[in-house]
């Protein structure tokens, strides 16, 4: 009786707690949070038994593993070899130098700004100074650790659609009605800051060309590069420097970016016949290349131009363009330099003549600009700046006739260039202090120039002394615009500050002279009344 009473009372207390325990089991599962940590942990513990066991049973496939090699070290040790075997992957190596050139470029670039200078310069030397011309003489483990031989082929390539993407964006700043509305006076004024410049330069090359340049280059296409160098504009930088001082809406300012937007187009296309030549050997066989660069051009203007117009209509008052047209204008990017290259111009010309024929709507220009401009400004150009920068090793000028050829070719590009955009803005009609200002400001090369010494660099044209003698004329012509702008300024404000004085001093002792004058003739009037009167 007593135990059939206890079993009673265990079953029912059971039965209970059973019903308690399954009750708190059901609030618990009830929070879904709590719910998915319990799934979580049961799904960790099956599947990480489950794997555990597969591989324990692999252990009888150790026969085929008898040639693998057997890791050697302490833990640490194995960590450290592997970690050091990672930073030798191309990838690795290439964003190192990424990292490195975007602080460079960013660090040299804020001090050059903050010294009055355009912050292209500061971003070119920043690449001179990662190259073997500082980092690798000071610091050659470093050097060499951060851009071994094998990594350059990456960054040259990404420097190359980094240079694709700028010059569609400076094909898109062209703006043809400012040239149409400044046709007569740019057109002198442009074409006299190229011809002259190229007509010196040649001039130049009969004095260094035997003795510096390569024994596998002609005269012709090493004479044409020396030219072209000597005749290139910075547009970009040019602009910059008007804005910054506030130019934009002036008749000078309009008159400079006319006629650097000119010299950019023509030279451009110069520069295109250049590189046919050059590749070509001769002008004979280069006339194929020329020819198909003009039916290329006609294509441009008088096809592809009307229909990417009709097709920017579309887009005219719209604050954003869909990610199919943007991929199509890219297309057109892509194929537009593919083109050139092919016909033996190179890339870079198909990239700026597509930004040329891009709708001229101002709403799609600037869409278009805002979504490529910040990448290849911020991201690809630095790339290019450090790729040249490996390029230029100052110590190659290691002679006192190097540095003589040195000063003869920064003498004629600036002679030529200021001299020639100068007299010619004379002789337009514009007065001599604004003449020296648009021929300092046309003066400015920069980047443009970097640009087509890697060209003739790359085409084994230009020699490494050489070229880095046109990157430090480059360099030289671009950082003096700044200063001899405040010069020209401050001279002629002092000259005209001088003359007004002068006016002044002149008007004054005319006065007297007139009032003297006056007081005499009527003292004289008076003593004639008086003696009359006697």
């Amino acid at each position: 009786m007593c135990f059939v009473f206890v079993k009673t009372v265990i079953s029912r207390w059971l039965v209970v707690l059973g019903r308690t325990v399954n009750y708190k089991f059901s609030e618990f599962m009830q929070n879904r949070a709590r719910k998915n940590y319990i799934i979580y942990v049961i799904m960790l513990l099956v599947f990480g038994g489950l794997i555990y066991v597969a591989i324990g049973e692999g252990d009888r496939f150790l026969h085929h593993a008898e040639n693998f090699p057997a890791i050697q070290g302490d833990p640490f040790t194995i960590f450290c070899q592997f970690m050091a075997d990672n930073l030798q992957e191309p990838l690795t190596i290439l964003l190192i130098q990424i990292i490195a050139v975007l602080l460079m470029v960013r660090l040299f670039g804020y001090l050059f700004n903050h010294m009055g200078q355009p912050a292209v310069i500061g971003e070119i030397v920043a690449g001179i100074v990662l190259g073997p011309s500082v980092l690798g003489a000071f610091f050659p483990e470093i050097f060499t650790f951060l851009f071994p031989t094998d990594s350059l082929t990456n960054l040259g390539l990404l420097s190359q659609v980094g240079l694709i993407l700028f010059m569609f964006v400076i094909g898109m700043e062209l703006d043809f009605s400012i040239l149409k509305n400044k046709i007569n006076e740019t057109l002198v004024i442009s074409h006299a800051g190229i011809l002259v410049p190229f007509f010196l330069g040649i001039l130049a090359s009969f004095w260094i060309y035997e003795e510096y340049a390569s024994t596998q280059t002609a005269f012709l296409p090493f004479s044409l590069f020396i030219g072209i160098s000597m005749s290139i504009t910075a547009f970009p930088v040019l602009a910059r420097i008007i804005q910054e001082r506030n130019m934009t809406k002036t008749p000078l300012g309009t008159l400079a970016i006319a006629s650097a937007a000119n010299d950019d187009v023509t030279a451009w296309c110069l520069l295109a016949v250049v590189i046919a030549i050059s590749k070509a050997g001769n002008f004979a066989s280069a006339l194929y290349s020329v020819a198909l660069t003009a039916v290329y051009i006609i294509v441009m203007f008088w096809v592809v131009r009307p229909f990417l117009r009709k097709v920017g209509e579309v887009y005219a008052n719209k604050e954003a363009i869909n990610k199919t047209f943007v991929a199509f204008i890219l297309l057109i990017l892509i194929i537009s330099s593919c083109i050139t290259e092919v016909i033996g111009i190179h890339a870079l010309f198909g990239a700026f003549m597509a930004g040329v024929v891009m709708p001229s709507n101002i709403g799609f220009r600037k869409v278009m600009m805002e979504k490529v401009e910040d990448i290849s400004l911020v991201f690809f150009l630095p790339l290019f700046f450090a790729f040249t920068g490996l390029r230029t090793e100052i110590g190659l000028i290691n002679s006192p006739d190097l540095w003589l050829v040195c000063l003869l070719l920064i003498t004629v590009a600036i002679v030529g260039k200021l001299g020639g955009c100068a007299i010619a803005s004379r002789l337009v009609g514009e007065t001599w202090k604004d003449s020296l200002i648009v021929g300092t400001l046309m003066n400015t090369r920069g980047l443009m120039e970097l640009v087509a010494l890697n060209i003739g660099y790359e085409m084994g044209v230009l020699p490494p002394s050489i070229f880095v003698i046109l990157v430090i004329m480059a360099l030289v012509t671009t950082f003096m615009t700044t200063p001899l702008l405040h010069f020209v300024e401050s001279f002629f404000a002092h000259r005209e500050e001088k003359m007004s004085l002068k006016q002044k001093l002149i008007l004054c002792f005319g006065r007297l002279n007139r009032e003297e004058i006056y007081f005499r003739s009527t003292i004289s009037y008076l003593a004639s009344n008086w003696r009359r009167s006697t």
